[in-house]
C-alpha cells in the first residue's frame, strides 16, 4: 500500500510488490444467506472470513495472487459490536490470504434493511506475471483430480439448509443432529477454508494445469467452467467419505440436488497431469491440505462431468 486509510481511494504499487509485468485478476462475492444464520447464532466474525475467500479463492484458480481486499457492508442501523466482528473476521481473512485489507465502506440505509439485518460484498484484486496465468487450456485425457477437503458448508446452499433445518424442526441452539458436539448453528457457521497459500506452491512447483473452487453449483456445475471443450470430469464418489454435515443433508435431498449445490467435503479441484500427481499431493499436503485422488479427465460426447458410485458411498 502507498497510503493508509481515510482517503478517498487506496493506493497500490504493483513495482513494490514485485511485479514486472503483471495481468491483474479480480474478483467479486457475497457470503449470502449465511448472514442470517450469523445474526440468529449472534456470531459475526467467521462470515468475515467467508467474504474474504469467498473472493480469493476465485482469485487463485487462475494462478493469481491476492494483493488486496475491500468490503462493504450495508444495514439498516450500525451494530457497532457486530460490525466489529464483522470486520475483525475479513482482516483475519485477508492475512490468511496473504493480501491488504485497502479500504471499504459501511452504509446505513433504514427502510432497507430489517432489524439487525445487514449483507456484505467483498471486492478483491490479484496479479499474476504475464504467460503465468493457470487457464485450463492444457488439459487432456487422462489428468488427474486432487480434490482439496472443505471445512464444512463454506458459504453456499444456505437458503436450502435453513429450510432443511426449519423442516426438521431444529434450532440452531439444538445439538447438531449428526454427531458433532457443538451447537447445529455454530457447525453451519465454521468458515470457509482459504486456499490461496497452499494452490499458489502449487502453481509455482509446475504442472498445475486447471484449478475450479467448488462455490454455488457444486462439483457438476463448477468443475466444467475450467474445461476444454470436448472433456469431461469422471469423479469417483466413493474416494473420500460424505462428511457429518453433508451426509444428514443427503438424508434429505436428492443426491443429484446435492452435488448441483454444495461442496460434498471438496472445496477446490485441481487439475494435474498424471506424472506429477504424487509431487503436486505432496506439496499441497505440505502447505495443510487434505488431499483426495478424485477422479480423471475423459472424452465426453455427453456430461461433462460424471459421478459414479454416490447411491453406494453416500447411502449405504
Amino acid at each position: 500500500m502507498v497510503s493508509g486509510l481515510g482517503g478517498f481511494g487506496a493506493l497500490f504499487d504493483m513495482k513494490a510488490a514485485g511485479y514486472r509485468d503483471p495481468i491483474m485478476v479480480a474478483a467479486s462475492d457475497g457470503a449470502g444467506t449465511k448472514l442470517l444464520v450469523a445474526r440468529d447464532v449472534g456470531r459475526h466474525g467467521s462470515v468475515g472470513i467467508d467474504l474474504v475467500a469467498m473472493c480469493v479463492n476465485d482469485l487463485v484458480v487462475q494462478g493469481a495472487e491476492p494483493l488486496f481486499f475491500l468490503d462493504y457492508l450495508a444495514t439498516g442501523r450500525l451494530d457497532v459490536a457486530a460490525a466489529e466482528e464483522v470486520i475483525s473476521g475479513i482482516a483475519e481473512g485477508c492475512r490468511m490470504a496473504g493480501c491488504a485489507l485497502i479500504g471499504g465502506e459501511t452504509a446505513e440505509m433504514p427502510g432497507l434493511y430489517g432489524e439487525g439485518d445487514y449483507d456484505l460484498a467483498g471486492f478483491a484484486v490479484g496479479a499474476a506475471e504475464r504467460g503465468r496465468l493457470v487457464t485450463g487450456e492444457d488439459v487432456a485425457e487422462g489428468d488427474v483430480i486432487l480434490g482439496l477437503a472443505s471445512s464444512g458448508l463454506h458459504a453456499n446452499g444456505f437458503s436450502l439448509v435453513r429450510r432443511l433445518v426449519a423442516d426438521a424442526g431444529l434450532d440452531l441452539g439444538d445439538a447438531a443432529p449428526f454427531g458433532d458436539p457443538r451447537p447445529l448453528g455454530e457447525v453451519l457457521l465454521d468458515p470457509t477454508r482459504i486456499y490461496v497459500k497452499s494452490c499458489l506452491a502449487a502453481v509455482a512447483a509446475g504442472g498445475v494445469k486447471a484449478m475450479a473452487h467448488i462455490t454455488g453449483g457444486g462439483l457438476v456445475d463448477n468443475i466444467p467452467r475450467v474445461l476444454p471443450d470436448g472433456l469431461a470430469a469422471e469423479i469417483d464418489a466413493q474416494a473420500w467419505s460424505l462428511p457429518p454435515v453433508f451426509a444428514w443433508l443427503a438424508g434429505a435431498v436428492e443426491l443429484a440436488e446435492l452435488v448441483r449445490t454444495f461442496n460434498c467435503g471438496i472445496g477446490m479441484a485441481v487439475v494435474v497431469s498424471a506424472d506429477r500427481a504424487g509431487e503436486l499431493t505432496a506439496v499441497l499436503e505440505g502447505a495443510g491440505e487434505t488431499v483426495i485422488p478424485m477422479g480423471r479427465i475423459a472424452g465426453s460426447g455427453g456430461p461433462a462431468v460424471i459421478i459414479e458410485g454416490m447411491e453406494e458411498a453416500w447411502r449405504s
